[in-house]
């Protein structure tokens, strides 16, 4: 996963008028990336405390973007970011923390 093809797909997402299935996949994307930094921080006595909670995060990112790309379909839009995304768990979580550094960035 690169940065730019985060902030295409990111672009491609932010084009829908499924702004509440957006917004919660945006949600869950701070969420994880959230758990994978607090993670990343823990000493590795500690790791094992926040593993079940970080796939639980990842799971429901993955499921977001499964339910957001779906809808959109329903609806005529197009979403083949998800196609674009793949199925490669740590390609899609490495997706949510670019969306938080992007939420990030374009908020200031």
């Amino acid at each position: 996963m690169t940065l730019e093809l985060a902030k295409n797909l990111f672009d491609e997402i932010n084009k829908t008028s499924l702004h509440f299935l957006r917004d919660d996949l945006l949600n869950y994307a701070v969420d994880y990336s959230r758990i994978r930094v607090d993670w990343y921080l823990t000493s590795n006595e500690d790791k094992n405390e926040l593993e079940d909670l970080r796939t639980v995060k990842h799971n429901a990112f993955i499921d977001s973007c499964n339910i957001l790309s779906r809808e959109m379909i329903k609806a005529g839009e197009s979403a083949s970011w998800r196609q674009e995304l793949g199925n490669n768990r740590k390609e899609i979580g490495d997706f949510a923390c670019y969306i938080h550094c992007l939420l990030g960035i374009f908020s200031r």
